[in-house]
C-alpha cells in the first residue's frame, strides 16, 4: 500500500511542475508585450513632442509679430495710445532693445500727467534705465530722481541713481544709494564695484577694502578694482600690499602708467633707488600715457637718478620736462642745481652721495677747518641721511676748544628748530663751539636764534669756497 501511495506521489509531482512552468512562461509574455507597448506608447509621444516644439517656437514668433503689429496699427490711428505704447515698451524693455525703449517710454513720459491709469513710478524708472544704459545720463538722472520721488524702493533704483551720484561725484549720496542696493543684491558685481569706489572717494578706506578684497577674489583680471585696493592699502600707509599691487599692475595698458609710478613714489621714499627707477623706466615704456603721469614719471625718475648720481639722466629728464612745461614744480631751479653739481665733485658728493662718502668728504672740511690747527676726531653720527655731525678737539697756536660741526644736506632754508636741535646736541657733548653748514641758506628766524650763542652759520656760498679748498 504504501508503494502504491509513493508511485502516485512520483507520478503527481512532474506533473505540477510542468504546469508551473506554463504559467511562468504566459506571465513573461504578458510582461513583455506590456513593455513593448509602452515602449512604443513613449516614442509617440516623444516623437509627436519634438514635432511639436518647432511649432510652438514659431507660434511665439508669431504672437509678438502680431503684438507688434496690433500695437503699431493703433498707434497709427492714435500715436498716444497708451495701452500701445505700455505694450511696446514692456516688450522692449524684456528684450533689452533699449533704444527702441527708451524711446518709447519717452513718449509714456509725456503723457502720464494727463492719464492717471499709467504707473508713472514704473514709466519714469525703465525710462532712467534705458537712458543710462544708452549712456544719456542729465536724461537719466532727471527720470530716476522723479521715479524715486514717487518710491524710493527697488534695486534697480537705487544702483541706477547711484552710479549717476557717482559719476556727478556726489560720493556721499552714491554711496547712501549703493548700500541699499546691496543690501538687497549683495552679490551684484556692479553694485559692489561703485560702492567700493565711493567709499574710497570718501575716505573710508576700511570700508572699502573689505568690497574691493571680495570683488577681486570674484573677478581676478577685474584690474580696475585691484588699482583701487591698491591704493587704499597706499592711504592707509600699508605701503607693503600696496607696492605689491602696484607692482603687479605696471605693466597694465590701462593702470600700468599709474601703478609704475606709485609702486616707483613707494621705494623711493624707503631709498630703494634702484627699484625705483624700474619702475619709472616701466611706466614710460607704454604707448599710450596721460600727459600729467608721464611728467610725473620724468619727474620721479630724475630724482632717482640723482640719488645714484646720475646725474646726466637727471639733466636730460629734467629738459624734457622744462621743454614740455617750463614752470612745473621746481624743475627750472634743479635744472640750475644739476648743472651745478655736475661742475664740482665736492658740492655733489655732500649733496647727493652714499653716506659712507658723504661723511668722509665731512671729516676733510672738519681736518681742514682750521688752517695749522691740529685736529683730533672724536665722535661721528649720521642721522637718516640728512645730516651728519662730527664732534672734534681742535688745538690751535692761540686756543683747544671741542667743538661740534653740523653738515646739513639740503638746498632748501634751515629754520629755526634745527639750530634748537643743534644747540640742545651742543649742550649734551659739553662742545664750547659749534658750526652749522648746509648748502642751502638760513632763516631769519634761524640767525636771530643763534646771534647770543656760540654757533656759526654757514650758508652754501660760504660752503661752495670751504669744498673747492678741499683736495
Amino acid at each position: 500500500m504504501n508503494l502504491e501511495i509513493n508511485d502516485v506521489y512520483q507520478l503527481d509531482i512532474p506533473s505540477r511542475r510542468s504546469d508551473n512552468a506554463a504559467v511562468t512562461e504566459f506571465t513573461i509574455i504578458a510582461l513583455l508585450a506590456v513593455a513593448v507597448f509602452l515602449l512604443a506608447g513613449f516614442t509617440l509621444l516623444l516623437f509627436r513632442g519634438k514635432r511639436s516644439s518647432a511649432p510652438r517656437a514659431r507660434k511665439g514668433n508669431r504672437d509678438r509679430e502680431a503684438i507688434v503689429r496690433e500695437a503699431n496699427r493703433a498707434l497709427s490711428q492714435n500715436p498716444k495710445d497708451a495701452g500701445a505704447l505700455q505694450t511696446l515698451a514692456d516688450l522692449y524693455f524684456t528684450e533689452q532693445a533699449w533704444d527702441k525703449a527708451y524711446k518709447t517710454y519717452a513718449a509714456l513720459v509725456d503723457i502720464c500727467a494727463t492719464n492717471p491709469d499709467l504707473d508713472s513710478h514704473t514709466i519714469n524708472l525703465r525710462h532712467g534705465l534705458c537712458a543710462l544704459e544708452l549712456k544719456q545720463y542729465e536724461v537719466a538722472y532727471k527720470s530716476l530722481v522723479f521715479a524715486r520721488s514717487l518710491n524710493a524702493e527697488g534695486f534697480d533704483l537705487n544702483y541706477g541713481l547711484g552710479v549717476l551720484e557717482y559719476r556727478r561725484k556726489a560720493y556721499e549720496k552714491a554711496v547712501s544709494l549703493l548700500r541699499a542696493a546691496h543690501e538687497e543684491s549683495p552679490e551684484h558685481i556692479g553694485t559692489t564695484r561703485y560702492l567700493a569706489q565711493a567709499l574710497y572717494k570718501i575716505k573710508k578706506y576700511n570700508d572699502a577694502i573689505g568690497l574691493l578684497r571680495r570683488l577681486v577674489d570674484v573677478q581676478p583680471d577685474d584690474k580696475e578694482a585691484l588699482f583701487v585696493l591698491g591704493q587704499a592699502y597706499f592711504e592707509l600707509g600699508q605701503e607693503e600690499q600696496a607696492a605689491r599691487i602696484f607692482s603687479h599692475l605696471r605693466t597694465d595698458p590701462a593702470f600700468g602708467p599709474r601703478s609704475a609710478l606709485l609702486a616707483g613714489t613707494i621705494r623711493l621714499k624707503h631709498k630703494q633707488y634702484e627699484k625705483a627707477q624700474t619702475d619709472f623706466e616701466l611706466g614710460l615704456r607704454h604707448e599710450q600715457i596721460h600727459p600729467d603721469v608721464a611728467i610725473e614719471l620724468r619727474y620721479r625718475l630724475a630724482g632717482a637718478y640723482t640719488k645714484t648720481q646720475q646725474l646726466s639722466k637727471a639733466l636730460g629728464l629734467l629738459d624734457q620736462i622744462q621743454d614740455a612745461r617750463p614752470a612745473y614744480k621746481d624743475v627750472p631751479q634743479q635744472i640750475g642745481r644739476m648743472r651745478e653739481l655736475a661742475s664740482n665733485k665736492n658740492l655733489q658728493t655732500f649733496l647727493v652721495a652714499g653716506s659712507s662718502e658723504f661723511v668722509a668728504l665731512c671729516r676733510k672740511v672738519t681736518d681742514n677747518f682750521f688752517p695749522q690747527a691740529r685736529v683730533k676726531v672724536t665722535d661721528v653720527s649720521v642721522t637718516r641721511n640728512e645730516y651728519a655731525d662730527i664732534l672734534a678737539e681742535v688745538e690751535t697756536s692761540s686756543w683747544v676748544d671741542l667743538i661740534l660741526f653740523r653738515y646739513i644736506r639740503t638746498t632748501g632754508q634751515v629754520g629755526e628748530l634745527a639750530l634748537r636741535d643743534f644747540h640742545a646736541r651742543l649742550k649734551d657733548l659739553k662742545a664750547g663751539r659749534g658750526f652749522c653748514l648746509t648748502a642751502g641758506t638760513f632763516t631769519d628766524a634761524a640767525t636771530q636764534f643763534v646771534e647770543a650763542r656760540l654757533i656759526d652759520l654757514i650758508d652754501k656760498e660760504q660752503l661752495v669756497k670751504i669744498l673747492n679748498r678741499v683736495a
